[in-house]
């Protein structure tokens, strides 16, 4: 068995010149600092009890806001070429528009300055979730004037920060904005309401929009957005049907506005008893379909998909056909092994899913800009935590990568998911994805085997 040095030696050659190896976090997931902004729907979601599984608030988070020079060396020491963060829209603005907010402004200035100084590429998300609550009340992203304000609010960007940021996303995967928080109650704001989900689709892919001629006004550069997006497969050849209305769902009812090709037809129909998308115009179409400069794709795992035997499987979250209003009733079946999430690991279906994108998307450079797993991290081995399982996710994964590369994709880096442990979401810090351990009690960072491994390969390139 090869040593993780060799391991990662034996990566780097893959790894062709340019190719950028980064690793990413969120807002609301690190931050913590709650007193330093306004209010999000996640803050609300979160006061709820039962909606995060373990009563996770975002406070203290990773305190990243009052750690940020020991995340900046931590950056520094892995070698990363970017780094992937976003926004937090209440800390620019505290109830959304109107005053900005000094503090939060300053904050972003000491991160971004403290990349630059390090030689890190900062590679800004506008939008990951953290909706001002101020918002939300009003219908959040079912709320047309919401287009309006992104514009607002991207031009409030672009005029501090278009100068030092390298690369800019509009938003981070609208298809769990819209599917898990409106059309269902898994996350933030938790409406429960399918046609208010594919409202929100239109209404965040038109602010996307809206953003991308801010930014191009003030000049910012590399600018695209993030999709989550997967291969689906029809795992006993009797579900074609339900794996092209799940693609559709899952990856065209983004990819083909932002091509120009509008709502796929296919999905307008499977979704006529829940929506008649009167609310998609001309006009949004047309803002949607400015060109971008690049396209991120999230990964972790395929949607393996059966025949319906109406049995209890058990719920996996992204994983349900609650979640894609209008398929017809299949089964979820991911094979093992999988995460801790229960996702499958199946690296192949990121050469496809890269592959079949670069088919979709003709012409426009794309990244990973998200991928890695949940694993129990229990094991300690001499201070740091042996996390093999998440090595040889990460490796198998940026070999998938460039074997898309390979087949003539252009595939421009790869960013892991996530720098640190963090709040996932509703599962709260139940599920770990970071390379580097936190300790929620003292906040103490400790890099895991994989930020070991990752930073030799980065090292050896």
């Amino acid at each position: 068995m090869l040593s993780l040095d060799a391991r990662a030696h034996a990566l780097s050659q893959r790894i062709p010149d340019g190719f950028i190896l980064g690793t990413a976090t969120s807002s609301w997931q690190i931050e913590g600092d709650s007193t330093g902004r306004g209010s999000s729907i996640w803050d609300d979601f979160a006061a709820v009890a039962g909606n995060i599984k373990d009563g996770t608030t975002a406070d203290p988070a990773c305190d990243h806001v009052n750690r940020l020079d020991t995340d900046l060396e931590l950056l520094g020491w892995l070698g990363v070429d970017a780094y992937r963060f976003s926004f937090s829209w209440p800390r620019i603005f505290r109830t959304g528009e109107g005053e900005l907010n000094q503090s939060g402004l300053d904050f972003y200035d000491r991160l971004i300055d403290g990349l630059l100084e390090r030689g890190i590429k900062p590679a800004a998300t506008m939008y990951h979730w953290d909706l001002p609550s101020t918002f939300g009340d009003q219908g959040g992203w079912t709320w047309a004037p919401i287009v309006d304000r992104f514009g607002d609010y991207a031009e409030a960007l672009a005029n501090r920060y278009a100068d030092r940021v390298d690369s800019w996303a509009t938003l981070n995967e609208p298809w769990v904005s819209a599917c898990l928080g409106y059309a269902t109650t898994i996350h933030a704001p938790g409406a429960g309401d399918p046609a208010r989900g594919f409202e929100a689709a239109y209404r965040l892919l038109h602010a996307h929009g809206r953003a991308v001629d801010v930014l191009r006004s003030h000049n910012a550069p590399n600018v695209g957005t993030v999709l989550n997006l997967t291969t689906i497969i029809d795992d006993d050849g009797k579900s074609d049907y339900g794996r092209q209305i799940i693609d559709g769902l899952q990856n065209r009812i983004f990819l083909d506005p932002l091509a120009g090709r509008g709502i796929p037809i296919d999905i307008i129909e499977a979704t006529a008893g829940i929506t008649d998308w009167s609310f998609v115009t001309d006009e949004g179409l047309t803002e949607i379909a400015r060109p971008i400069d690049w396209l991120g794709i999230n990964y972790y795992t395929p949607a393996r998909i059966a025949q319906s035997t109406a049995s209890d499987k058990g719920f996996i979250v992204g994983q349900n056909t609650d979640v894609y209003p209008g398929s017809p009733l299949v089964e979820f079946v991911p094979r093992e092994p999988r995460t801790e999430m229960g996702w499958e690991i199946h690296a192949e279906s990121l050469t496809t899913t890269l592959v079949d994108t670069a088919e979709r998307l003709p012409g426009v450079p794309l990244f990973i800009t998200e991928n890695g797993g949940a694993f129990p991290d229990d094991e300690h081995v001499d201070g740091r935590v042996n996390d093999l399982d998440r090595v040889d996710y990460i490796e198998s994964h940026i070999n998938a990568a460039l074997d898309a590369r390979d087949r003539g994709v252009d595939l421009r880096g790869y960013f892991a998911w996530s720098l640190m442990d963090n709040i996932e979401w509703a599962e709260g810090l139940l599920k770990r994805f970071g390379i580097v351990h936190v300790d929620p009690e003292t906040q103490v960072r400790t890099p895991k085997s994989s930020a070991y491994f990752l930073r030799a390969v980065i090292a050896a390139r």
